[in-house]
């Protein structure tokens, strides 16, 4: 697991293999990762936006970016974790992925971004 505050606000990321998804000899391999957003500040903060940079070991890179995450837009009240799991695929075996959320500050409107910390994709069988 990684993770990085950025403007009071905690990101740390997990990604699982997910071998039941996947098909190696169509070069598709399929990863879950799951988030989990904590406020550590006095006040909430909703996720307006999300901005991917996915890169697979074949120097593949794409950009993802769209309102929200999993069709909501969550407010976080102060202290509270906000949690959600996605998922993204590669044509390698191994990847990263790395971004950053645009929040809105509910205590005077304004637009933050927070760093979403770059974290790996591996199959499990790049582990042994």
């Amino acid at each position: 697991m990684v993770s990085k505050i950025t403007e009071g606000v905690k990101i740390a990321v997990e990604a699982i293999y997910q071998p039941e998804y996947s098909q190696p000899d169509n070069d598709h391999f399929m990863f879950a990762y799951k988030i989990t957003i904590e406020n550590n500040n006095d006040y909430s903060v909703q996720l307006l936006r999300r901005h991917w940079f996915i890169f697979d070991s074949n120097s593949t890179h794409r950009e993802v970016e769209g309102d929200g995450v999993v069709g909501v837009q969550p407010i976080i009240a102060p202290g509270d974790t906000y949690s959600y799991v996605s998922g993204c695929n590669l044509k390698t075996d191994m990847g990263s992925m790395q971004g950053y959320y645009e929040m809105l500050r509910e205590i005077d409107g304004v637009i933050i971004t927070v760093e979403i910390p770059k974290f790996s994709l591996m199959a499990d069988h790049k582990l042994n």
